[in-house]
């Protein structure tokens, strides 16, 4: 199955337990197909360099590299703009479609709201581990 991951989940996923950590364990084994792109990555490295987090850069730069190894990486080639109340979260649409994905995890509210976009499913870590757990072997 491929999926999109927005960067919340990537950046949860990586720092702390819980549903995200599961849902990158799942990308690592194989179970599902984490796309992203160039513009999620560089999102992805702003926040994990926020001093909330206190990761050193060194240690920011090794999680990011360690995303583009084990991600495929798409290149959007269509603009979106679906969500106008935060456009950021327009990339993770651009980079759903581009990955032809069936699902974009997000812990996003914009992006949980709209449910569904372009026969794309929009589903929390929780939501995607529980119908993962129905579907997967």
């Amino acid at each position: 199955m491929r999926v999109v991951c927005d960067t919340n989940v990537l950046v949860s996923g990586v720092l702390f337990n819980g549903p995200p950590r599961r849902v990158l364990v799942m990308a690592s084994q194989g179970l599902v197909t984490n796309y992203t792109s160039p513009a999620l990555l560089r999102e992805a490295e702003d926040v994990l360099l926020r001093p909330k987090f206190g990761l050193r850069p060194e240690q920011a730069l090794r999680i990011i590299a360690l995303f583009r190894e084990t991600f495929e990486i798409v290149t959007p080639s269509e603009r979106v703009h679906a969500v106008p109340s935060d456009p950021a979260d327009n990339r993770v649409l651009e980079a759903a479609q581009a990955a032809a994905a069936g699902v974009i995890i997000s812990g996003d509210k914009h992006l949980l709201d709209l449910g569904e976009w372009k026969n794309i499913r929009i589903l929390s870590p929780a939501a995607f581990l529980r119908r993962s757990a129905e579907t997967l072997p």
